[in-house]
């Protein structure tokens, strides 16, 4: 079984940064994508960023230019750097890993508990 760890969460004032960890149980290699959502009280889940294995990168349009997604292959883990932060930011932020069985093509979706991001006005 796959563990996605996500750490870096935090309150943090308008404008300021904050770095988000997604620390994976094995070597993130395996998963054809990373990537981040969020959820806001009352709202659906959304894609925030994503990262192939391939390094492609891409991102919900409000974050563009903001939020840069990387990865470190030797430490399995996938971070999310979050600058000039606004408060409708605030959302619970959960980090997910997608495997695509090499013979069926089936994918798994594995989900981190989350970590919180508040940012205050």
């Amino acid at each position: 079984q796959v563990q996605l760890v996500e750490s870096g969460g935090g309150l943090v004032q308008a404008g300021g940064s904050l770095r988000l960890s997604c620390l994976a149980s094995r070597n993130i290699l395996t998963f054809t994508t990373m990537a981040w959502y969020r959820q806001a009280p009352g709202q659906q889940r959304e894609l925030v960023a994503a990262i192939s294995r391939g390094d492609i990168t891409n991102y919900v349009d409000s974050v563009k230019g903001r939020f840069t997604i990387s990865r470190d292959n030797g430490k399995n883990t996938v971070a999310l750097q979050m600058n000039r932060l606004k408060p409708e930011d605030t959302a619970v932020y959960y980090c997910k890993a997608v495997e695509r069985a090499v013979i069926s093509g089936r994918e798994y979706d594995y989900w981190g508990p989350g970590t919180q991001v508040t940012v205050s006005s």
